[in-house]
């Protein structure tokens, strides 16, 4: 019973009439345990689940006004405005309600990955290809700030199995994050490792500002290091591509070393037939 226990199965019947003295009062105890935790067990996953509901309607609350917001400063952006002023302030409008519209859709998407409430569309994805793409999309986010990505990738093509619009996130997120706080004007690293059952992926970078906070408190939601508190962004990115990547099947890790901030996705590697 106590192995059943230890090994998650809580679920475990003993007849203490069948025993007796210190035995039958241990027999008591151990059911006593196993029920208490499969109860705590039980009322974890319901606090789980309506956490989890009450951040998407809290959130699809919040974008109903917000889209009307949205909406009218595209359209006052259309109008003459009276005066440079005037375009100032819409400018700010403008840009403080697109956060907060990137705010509520991260809130969602982080309650959905860490309680895996989301459907996976596993398929055969070509890891070349899909970083070619996100390296893309940064490419002018990266020349803002003086930033050169020096990628490595192998000669020959390489899969893995995921789920193409999620992995392109979790790549997102990772690129997002070091368009952000990388020190300007030095490198970013992007290598893609084959080994013989699986992928790595791995990216690093100096950070700007002294990383002053652990791993484990970095990978916590809303957590960012004290001096990046002034930097746009919802704390959130890390976390989602830290459960997304789990959600596939792969391993997600963070290394600080100083200054220096590494993170790695591996993947079980796909024959390429």
């Amino acid at each position: 019973a106590l192995q059943a226990i230890y090994e998650g199965n809580t679920n475990i019947e003993l007849d203490s009439d069948e025993l007796t003295g210190v035995l039958k009062q241990m027999a008591i105890h151990i059911e006593d345990i196993a029920g208490g935790l499969s109860n705590a067990i039980q009322q974890s996953l319901k606090n789980e689940r309506q956490k989890t509901e009450l951040i998407t309607n809290v959130s699809h609350d919040i974008k109903t006004p917000l889209t009307s917001i949205i909406n009218y400063v595209d359209l006052l952006k259309k109008e003459e405005m009276p005066n440079e002023k005037a375009k100032e302030y819409l400018e700010i409008l403008d840009s403080k309600s697109q956060r907060l519209k990137r705010l509520t859709e991260d809130l969602v998407e982080a309650s959905k990955a860490s309680s895996g409430n989301i459907k996976l569309k596993m398929e055969k994805i070509n890891v070349n290809e899909i970083i070619k793409q996100v390296s893309g999309e940064f490419e002018d986010k990266f020349k803002a700030r003086s930033l050169e990505e020096i990628m490595t990738l192998p000669d020959e093509t390489v899969f893995i199995s995921a789920d193409g619009r999620y992995l392109y996130r979790v790549l997102e997120n990772l690129y997002s994050n070091a368009s952000k706080y990388a020190m300007e004007g030095s490198r970013i690293y992007l290598d893609v490792v084959p080994k013989q059952t699986s992928i790595v992926i791995q990216m690093k970078n100096v950070s700007k500002e002294k990383l002053n906070i652990t791993t484990e408190e970095l990978m916590q939601r809303f957590v960012r290091g004290d001096s990046s508190r002034n930097t746009e962004g919802s704390g959130l990115g890390l976390s989602i591509a830290s459960s997304l990547t789990e959600l596939q099947g792969g391993k997600f890790h963070i290394y600080l070393d100083g200054d220096l901030f590494k993170v790695t996705l591996g993947f079980e590697k796909l024959k390429e037939a």
